[in-house]
């Protein structure tokens, strides 16, 4: 058969191109077809990782941070805990070996006064040290040994990292903190108009407290603090 077509072909010239096509086509058709390789699917650009929220900083008329720490007995307090519990509370940021917080914790001994005063009427007080390790007035023992030397009747929280004192800004021993019963910060400041010089005839804490057990809103919301600087330290925590 093949032989009488390829004597037609040679007779046939249009013919003889019909089959060499079909015969081509016949090739191309049992040569397997590598296909081509996948394309890999391009990587999506990965988004940056958010930075870290700051730490919110305390402020007049604010909710104040919330923080818990523990007392130089090893009990923790959490801020947060007191306020629900319908507790204005009173920071005062200590340190027993500065001359200007010692004042106030001798002689007419002021603040144990004004603590004790408050006490039954529910107010919470409580004292802060946030001087690094090694720095003057800081560490467990120090503190310790200065409730019974000072007779405090209120905890003293240690807050050695400093986070909570840079959290309210606290800048001097003492600086003083009234948070309300809704958690809002409504004084900071010095304890009293002495500048350090005495117990002053203003005292700034004793008004603002009474004022919120009163319903009435506090009339000196803030005053300059003075004292020791607070120790923190110097690695920035």
């Amino acid at each position: 058969m093949f032989a009488s077509i390829r004597g037609l072909a040679s007779r046939t010239p249009l013919f003889a191109v019909l089959v060499v096509g079909l015969a081509g086509s016949a090739v191309a058709q049992d040569t397997p077809v590598t296909p081509a390789p996948a394309r890999a699917p391009e990587a999506k650009p990965q988004a940056a990782a958010p930075a870290p929220a700051a730490p919110k900083m305390a402020k007049v008329g604010e909710a104040a941070p919330d923080f818990t720490l523990k007392d130089t007995a090893g009990k923790e307090h959490h801020l947060a805990d007191l306020t629900k519990a319908g507790k204005i509370v009173v920071l005062e940021w200590f340190n027993p070996d500065c001359p200007v917080s010692k004042a106030y914790h001798t002689g007419d001994d002021v603040m144990k006064k004004l603590a004790t005063e408050l006490a039954g009427r529910d107010v919470i007080w409580m004292a802060v040290n946030s001087g690094a390790a090694g720095k003057e007035g800081a560490g467990l023992e120090r503190n310790q040994k200065a409730v019974t030397e000072y007779s405090i009747t209120y905890p003293i929280l240690m807050d050695e990292s400093g986070s909570v004192g840079r959290m309210y800004g606290a800048k001097t021993t003492p600086h003083m903190f009234v948070i309300g019963k809704d958690g809002k910060l409504q004084f900071a400041g010095g304890i009293d108009d002495s500048s350090g010089r005495g117990a002053g005839k203003v005292n700034y804490v004793s008004e603002a407290v009474n004022s919120l057990l009163a319903g009435k809103d506090v009339a000196v919301k803030e005053a300059k603090p003075f004292g020791c600087s607070v120790k923190y330290g110097s690695d920035g925590t």
